[in-house]
């Protein structure tokens, strides 16, 4: 298990270079979708970052979309019924918050990854471009 402080992680999520805080992008342990808060959005998960942020990195878009339990040798993109909620711990980062509390998630996606993501969902916020957005915030 790696445990990483609140601001180091911060700083990786940043490191992705996308658009926004809606595109921070993470994989799925179980499945390996790449995932942002712009999909979960998209889902119905909620309307904004704020309605979505606590399933960002802990519950796999699948178990929005009803897309059900991951297939083994199944390619990832569809998603799963999978949250680090349950009884197995199958996540791989902890990440420390400022009052010590520590937070399961899922790993974030590499910075291509998450820029191939963004392009990919860009459109569904009104990202047509993909330019970046003059400031990314993280929230706590």
């Amino acid at each position: 298990m790696r445990m990483m402080m609140l601001k180091d992680f911060q700083e990786v999520l940043r490191s992705q270079g996308v658009p926004s805080r809606e595109h921070f992008a993470f994989v799925c342990p179980i499945c390996g979708t790449v995932q942002s808060a712009a999909d979960l959005i998209a889902a119905g998960a909620g309307a904004s970052f704020d309605d979505v942020q606590n399933s960002l990195g802990f519950a796999c878009i699948g178990r929005f979309t009803n897309a059900g339990a991951h297939k083994p040798g199944e390619p990832p993109g569809r998603g799963c019924n999978w949250t680090l909620g349950g009884l197995f711990k199958l996540h791989t980062i902890e990440v420390e918050a400022e009052d010590g509390s520590r937070h399961p998630l899922f790993e974030p996606a590499s910075a291509d990854a998450a820029r191939a993501h963004a392009v990919r969902t860009g459109f569904l916020l009104g990202i047509a471009d993909g330019s970046p957005r003059p400031s990314v915030e993280v929230s706590k």
